[in-house]
Order: C-alpha cells, then sequence, then structure tokens
C-alpha cells in the first residue's frame, strides 16, 4: 500500500512533464513550496485533503481519478460491479428512445417502493448492490413514462432522476467518471419534466459535487445559491422537502467555501444550515416520505461543520465540535454518513499527532461502512500516513537501541 503514494507521485510527475510545467510554476499555482512538489512526486507526501487532491488534478488537467488509480483493482469478483455501471450507462444514453421492455410496467407509486430499498442500501453504503438494481428500474420508470401522461408521466420522469442520483452517489463512491457525469445530466434532464418543483434542486446539488473534481470551488458556490433561490419561496413557507433541499445545498455551499479558502463564509453557511435544521423540527404536520433521499438531520450538520474545520486546516477546532457532538446525533445517521464521519476523524487525530486514535477511527468507519472507506481515497491516504509513521517510528526506536548496544562497534 506504501508503494501507492510513490505511485501517485509518479502519475503527477507525468502529467506535469507532459505539460511542460515546471515544478516551481506548479507548487505556486498550488500555494506551496517547491520542496513540497518534489517531496509529493517522489511519494513522500500524502494527498490527504478532497482540497489540495483536487487541485493538483486540476493544475495539471487531469482527473483526480487519474492521479490516485481509481477505480482500485481488486479481485474478480471485486471488479463485478463495473459490469452494472455499463448496463447503467446504456440505459442512460437511450435516455430519450422508447424502452425495450417486456410487459407492463408498475403504477408510480409501486414503483416508489423500489426506490425506498435504494434508500436502505444506500444509508447502509452498499453501492455496489445499488448498482446491481438500477438498470431495470430505470427501464420500467422509463417504460412508465412512455405508456402513461399527466401526473403519472411526471411521476415516473421524477423516479428516473432520483435513480440517477443514486447512481452518482454509487459512482462516486466506487470511482467511475464517465458513469458520474452521465448520472448528473441524465437527473437533471429528467429533473425539469417530472412536476417536482424541488428536483432540479437537487440535480444542481449534484452537480456542484462534480464540480469539486476540478476545484471550481467559487463556482460550486454560485451553483449552490441558484440552487438555494429556486427553493427560497418553499423554505420560507417551511415546506419540508424544500427545508431539506435548501438545508442540504448550504452544507454544498460551505464546504465548497472551506474547500475555497473561504473559512469564514463556510461557518456563515455552517450556521445557516442550522437554521434550516430549527425549520425542519418545528414541522408539525403529517410525515413526508423523503423522495430525494437527501440526507439532512441536526447531526448531518454537525459533522459537516467537523469536516470544514478539516478542509481548513483546524484539526483540533474539528476535535473540539465533535467533542460537543452527542453521541446519538451521529448514532442516528445512516451508515453512509458515519463511515464519512469517522474517517474525518481519522484525519483530525492523526494531525493532532495521535495514531492510535486515528486508526481506531478507521476501523470503526471501515466497520460501519466496509465498501465506503476500502474503496476513499482519504481513507487509503490515512492509513498509509498511519503505517509510514509506524515504520518511521520503530526504526528510529532500533536505531537508539542499536547505538546503545554498540552494534556498529
Amino acid at each position: 500500500m506504501l508503494e501507492e503514494a510513490e505511485e501517485i507521485g509518479r502519475r503527477a510527475r507525468r502529467a506535469r512533464l507532459r505539460l511542460g510545467m515546471p515544478q516551481a510554476d506548479l507548487a505556486a499555482a498550488l500555494g506551496k513550496s517547491q520542496g513540497w512538489v518534489s517531496k509529493m512526486e517522489r511519494g513522500l507526501i500524502e494527498l490527504d485533503r478532497v482540497g489540495i487532491l483536487n487541485l493538483l488534478a486540476a493544475e495539471l488537467h487531469v482527473h483526480p481519478n487519474d492521479l490516485i488509480g481509481r477505480p482500485y483493482t481488486g479481485s474478480p469478483d471485486g471488479n463485478q460491479w463495473q459490469v452494472a455501471a455499463s448496463s447503467i450507462l446504456r440505459e442512460l444514453r437511450r435516455y430519450d428512445l422508447a424502452p425495450v421492455y417486456d410487459g407492463i410496467p408498475r403504477p408510480a407509486a409501486e414503483l416508489w417502493g423500489g426506490v425506498t430499498r435504494l434508500h436502505r442500501l444506500r444509508d447502509t453504503a452498499s453501492n455496489v448492490a445499488i448498482l446491481r438494481v438500477l438498470p431495470d428500474l430505470l427501464r420500467e420508470a422509463r417504460a412508465l413514462a412512455e405508456v402513461s401522461t399527466g401526473h403519472e408521466r411526471e411521476e415516473a420522469y421524477a423516479i428516473y432522476a432520483v435513480c440517477c442520483k443514486f447512481a452518482h452517489t454509487a459512482a462516486h463512491a466506487l470511482g467511475h467518471p464517465e458513469l458520474i457525469a452521465m448520472a448528473c445530466e441524465r437527473a437533471a434532464w429528467f429533473a425539469r419534466l417530472s412536476g417536482d418543483p424541488v428536483l432540479p434542486a437537487v440535480a444542481d446539488w449534484m452537480r456542484v459535487w462534480d464540480m469539486w473534481a476540478s476545484a471550481d470551488w467559487e463556482d460550486a458556490v454560485v451553483l449552490s445559491d441558484k440552487a438555494i433561490s429556486s427553493v427560497q419561496e418553499g423554505y420560507e413557507r417551511g415546506e419540508p422537502l424544500a427545508v431539506r433541499a435548501w438545508g442540504s445545498l448550504q452544507l454544498r455551499a460551505a464546504v465548497s467555501a472551506a474547500r475555497g479558502g473561504r473559512s469564514a463564509e463556510a461557518e456563515d453557511r455552517i450556521g445557516l444550515a442550522r437554521t434550516a435544521v430549527d425549520r425542519m423540527s418545528a414541522y408539525t404536520g403529517p410525515p413526508v416520505y423523503d423522495r430525494h433521499s437527501l440526507t439532512f438531520s441536526p447531526g448531518n450538520v454537525q459533522i459537516h461543520a467537523i469536516s470544514v474545520a478539516l478542509e481548513t486546516g483546524e484539526q483540533r477546532k474539528a476535535l473540539a465540535i465533535n467533542r460537543r457532538t452527542g453521541p446519538e446525533l451521529v448514532a442516528s445517521l445512516p451508515n453512509s454518513r458515519q463511515g464519512h464521519h469517522h474517517m474525518d476523524l481519522a484525519r483530525a487525530w492523526l494531525w493532532d499527532g495521535n495514531r492510535d486514535k486515528a486508526l481506531s477511527e478507521l476501523e470503526t468507519a471501515e466497520r460501519v461502512a466496509p465498501q465506503l472507506v476500502r474503496n476513499h481515497p482519504i481513507a487509503r491516504s490515512t492509513l498509509r500516513s498511519i503505517v509510514y509513521a509506524e515504520r518511521t517510528s520503530t526504526r528510529e526506536k532500533l536505531r537508539r537501541m542499536s547505538d546503545r548496544f554498540h552494534l556498529d562497534g
């Protein structure tokens, strides 16, 4: 695994040389020293922040996955998810053609039941299972749109758009850039046809995520605000789905601002998300089905506050926020979000010099969301840092003992 850092460095060096870019120029663009670039290219520095990884890729005009070698290679069984991904891409490419579907598609109310199953799989970070379910569900939703009219057709379009969101999430987790891009485009297309006033904002929420890959932090904030404006009236009326989308978009904007070096704005956005949580908590009407599958809750806002502190390099602040976070808030989150949270805490403890706690948090993350963590570049980077530090520490202890025993004498 330690060789992985060296390979990332070699890929970065090859991309830099292909552009004819001196190390000094790359260092200036990254806000780093030339020595930092040299060490990174030799695999001596871990790219342990999404922001710096994506900025490096943007400056080298490559996709971040090209640098880190995602999708990660594994056993033949472990790579079978790519077969499902190809089937989804086929469905998405023929989005405006009559589907090849035998039989009569189920009504929208029943298809939403299939979407509920995807919610459960998303919550447990079962991304491979999500991809396996999606081809048939996309095909059936498109078939329903073909044979229905009015509200039923709009609901079929909404189901298709939400399925695209699940494809997008799973593709991000597993590292499939083509599926990420196409799922986002198709979600926006079908959201506009759905008659759902919130769904286009959800599609923009997806697009903000994609902007992070090219380090377009400012554009990501601008797009977040555009989407926020589109649901503002519903938010002010206290409509639950609009409130959920409004708050989720504020969290997207907070992370974007933090990665762009705008820490004060990131804090303000976290504060706005908290007001959305309060508004959501004050709702007293009948239960509302979260058809858009946006994980927005007090716990989610709190763990985003921790992520924002880490993105601005304030690990002690992140750990302080965590100490003030009730364990019940984290426990109420789906496993996918808990996994991200414990990965963040692993980084925070590592940067604070406590490798034992860092490893413990990483083990917790793997236990609650194994697929997510094993395929996440930051988790891999954190583990490499722990292993390398342990080896260095052991070598130093052995050198000192050797000196005391005069083994070189």
